[in-house]
Formats: structure tokens, sequence, C-alpha cells
């Protein structure tokens, strides 16, 4: 499966654009509420794109070096996924002048830029629904849409939706317009400078559609990723003919079953694992956005109860498993929120409002996952899966790293049979501990309680990925 290969070293950071920052509240729309106001569906709060381009060096010095954005173009909501014009960046956002910065600022730090394409509906706004709301039958637009009658009535609509919300009304994907006009679209922003897409409910749509998609986007952008959502089953997708990765929505699932729910011991869990992992086609994995949360589900922090050695365990797994991981904007700080709309609460930018150890073991993380290509690109090998204790390899070439995560609630003694020589000097990153391998085994003794260790073999760890200031900021 051929996958743009600066994926592989992809840590993305998923931004709600409007509840990021108001870099510029000459566009705020009327009503605006004040920054840190409880969000509601219906309320805006001032983010813009102005904004993302302000938070570019926090991204950076974060340790992500790629972006998602949820939708930018012209809407009547917050969120954007009521597409009114997909060729007009929306007003309250900013303009072609802010995004061109956008994309320049994103270019100078070295990073990527995917956007949000909402392809299988669009809003009430959008001209040619406008005209057949109009014209009924007699309009040029009627066959761009899959009409039960006429007139239309947004009201309680007599046409389909996305999810039976009128203002929603569903693209007809199998016209030849509209599929001409999706690629005009997508080609006309890959052409304008981003990186790739993120392909909103693709499930509703044919595969087949998607697949003269990928065409026409590698024929001219054989570097561009296109990345499906998915909360089910994504083999369809993954068959190198469609979508270079997806949402991995199941890992979460998995990952919540094992560590937050005890849903799971440790050897069940690898069962598990291993069997989602053999459901994705050869080479795919490295296509796959990983993720804790996003902005359709609760912050991680709120679903682990607020259990911040949870979250550091998870954290610890997303970042040191294959795939392309992705934080969602204020996860690396502790914020908190529940299902849509709380899950959208406005990033928190005062320092003294953060989960300090939560955002110290993020960006620990990440420096190691920048650090040691093993992270990034190594195969994947269970090492140890016993009651609550599991434990993997990323292996590269004659490189090995091991990471042990312990998800009991009390201390533990451990002799952890290894795979590496006999006399091999291992050091923790997290800790900077030493140990030896002695009768084959790494004696972690004691274990502390809700745990993570990632150890290498010494002379591989390269600088101290701790992180003693906090640029960030």
């Amino acid at each position: 499966m051929q996958i743009p290969d600066w994926v592989k070293d992809a840590i993305f950071y998923q931004i709600f654009p409007e509840r990021f920052r108001n870099g510029d509240p000459a566009n705020d729309p009327p009503g605006t509420e004040p920054w840190g106001t409880a969000p509601t569906r219906d309320s805006f709060l001032g983010g813009d794109l102005e904004g993302v381009i302000e938070g570019l060096d926090y991204v950076a010095n974060l340790g992500c070096n790629a972006l998602y954005l949820t939708p930018v173009f012209k809407a009547a909501t917050s969120h954007k996924y009521d597409t009114y014009d997909y060729f007009q960046i929306d007003p309250h956002f900013g303009d072609d002048a802010a995004f061109d910065r956008l994309v320049r600022g994103v270019k100078k730090r070295g990073m990527r830029l995917v956007l949000d394409g909402v392809f299988n509906h669009c809003g009430v706004g959008f001209a040619p629904f406008k005209d057949v709301l109009e014209k009924g039958e007699r309009s040029p637009y009627r066959d761009w849409f899959m009409p039960y009658g006429y007139p239309l009535r947004p009201e309680l609509p007599n046409y389909a939706t996305c999810g039976g919300v009128g203002w929603l009304p569903r693209l007809n994907a199998r016209n030849p317009e509209v599929e001409a006009f999706v690629h005009e679209v997508v080609l006309h922003w890959l052409g304008r400078g981003i990186d790739g897409w993120r392909m909103d409910v693709p499930y509703e749509v044919e595969t087949s559609f998607w697949r003269r998609l990928r065409q026409a986007v590698k024929a001219r952008y054989p570097e561009a990723y296109l990345v499906a959502e998915e909360w089910r089953d994504p083999w369809p997708f993954l068959q190198g003919d469609t979508f270079d990765g997806a949402m991995h929505y199941r890992l979460r699932d998995l990952l919540f079953d094992f560590f937050l729910k005890n849903a799971l011991a440790a050897d069940s869990f690898a069962r598990a694992l291993t069997l989602l992992r053999e459901r994705l086609p050869e080479g795919s994995e490295w296509g796959m956005l990983t993720l804790l949360g996003s902005h359709d589900t609760p912050r991680v922090l709120t679903e682990c109860g607020g259990d911040r050695e949870a979250v550091q365990l998870l954290f610890t797994f997303l970042l040191t498993y294959p795939g392309a991981p992705m934080l969602y904007y204020g996860d690396e700080n502790g914020m908190e929120g529940g299902n849509d709309p709380d899950c959208r609460r406005p990033m928190v930018w005062e320092p003294e409002r953060w989960k300090p150890e939560v955002r110290a073991a993020v960006r620990q993380l990440l420096a190691l996952r920048r650090a040691h290509l093993v992270l990034r690109r190594g195969a994947f090998e269970v090492a140890y899966a016993e009651d609550r204790v599991f434990a993997f390899y990323r292996v590269l070439g004659g490189e090995r790293a091991l990471v042990v995560l312990n998800n009991t609630r009390v201390p533990r003694q451990l002799a952890l049979p290894v795979s590496f020589t006999e006399g091999t000097r291992l050091i923790e990153a997290l800790r900077c501990q030493d140990y030896v391998v002695e009768g084959g085994h790494v004696r972690l003794a004691p274990m502390e309680p809700r745990g993570a260790w990632v150890l290498f073999e010494a002379g591989r760890l390269g600088p101290d990925p701790a992180v003693a200031g906090d640029p960030g900021r």
C-alpha cells in the first residue's frame, strides 16, 4: 500500500477553529460570546484562522508537525459542516489572504496541513440547493440532490439529508456533475498548498466514488494524504485504491476497554489487539490516524473520570504505537468536556489552569517519538500480556524499544522476560533509570501502580527527551 512517506513521521494536532483562538475580533459574528463561555450547539466564541496562525508556534513547540482543521469554508454554524461555499473561507474565520498566511506559516515550520472535506452533504445556503428550493423541478441542479417531492420543505425535509436534519441536504454523489464538482474543490485547495483531506462520513457514499477521487488526486499530488472518518470496520477503505488511512476509533474503543473499563485482562486485550491489527491490510497501519479523542467524542480526561494516571497510560500507548497519532486541541493540557458541544470548549490558554502532570507527560512522550525513528516506523510485536501488565516491542533494523504498561493500582514485583541479549544495559527513557538483562529478564521491582516504562538499549537513547522549560507556553 502506497502511503505518503511523510505521514509515517506525522504527529497531528486537531484544531476546531472556532474554539482554538480569537486572533481577529473584527471578524467575529454578531452575538459572539466572551472567550471561556460554556459552548452551546448554536453559540459562537470567535475563533478564526488568525488565531490558528498565532498558535502555530505553540503547536510546533509542543512537538506536533501536522495540523488537521475541521471545516473552514463558508457556512452558517460554528462547526461549518453545513457548507455554503466550498471555494470561500468563512468570513468569520478570515479570507483568502488569511488562509495563504496560514499555509505559509505551516510550511515555514516544516509542518503539514490537512483540511476537512464534507462532500456527503452541504448546507441549505449552498447555491445549487438554493436554486432547487426556488425553482423546484425546473432547476438545472435538481439532480444534485435526492428530493422526494416538490416544493422542498427544509422544516420537515422531503429530501435526503444527513442524519435526518433538514439543514444538511444530502448530495447525490452518483451524479457525474456532483462528482466533477467535488474533484474541482479537492484539487483546488491542494493547489493552494494543503497536504491532504480528512473526508467526513465517507461510508455514506459508494466506495467507487472515493476510488475515482483518489485517482484524480494522486495523479497530480501523489504525496497528498487521504484519510477517512470511520467508526466501524475501515477494511473496505484500506485496499490501496481508496484512502491512505482512517481515523482509528476502533483502536480507541479497545484501549478504553482495557485501560479504563477493566473489561479485558492483558492477555485478552493482546488477542483483541492482534485481531484488530490482522484486520488491517498489510502496510495500512502506517496511514491510520490514531486518537484518544476528537470533536465528536468526550475529552480523554473526562472519559477517564479525571484520573490523570489513566490519561498518561493512554498517551504512552498512543505515542509509542504505529500509525499517525493525533492530539485533540487542549487534551495535552488536561482540558475536560463531555459530548458535543461540551467537548468543543474554547482552548484554555492560561498555564495556571493546565494539568501540569498531564502536559509534562505528553510533551515528554512527543519528544521521545520525535527522537526515535523506531517509535515512528518500527514493527510492532507483543512482548508480554499477563493479568493487567501489557508490554510490546517496536523493532526497526537492529534497534528494539520496549514499552511496558502496568494497569494495576498497586505496586508489582515483575521479572519481565525479554528478547534482548544477556547483559544488555537498558535505559528507561521516562525516568532515566538503568536496567540490566539477567537470565533473560528485566527486573522491574517494584513496578509503580499505573506506571509506564519505555526502554532502549544503552547507546541508542540519544538526547535527554525531558523538557526543562516549557517554550510551548
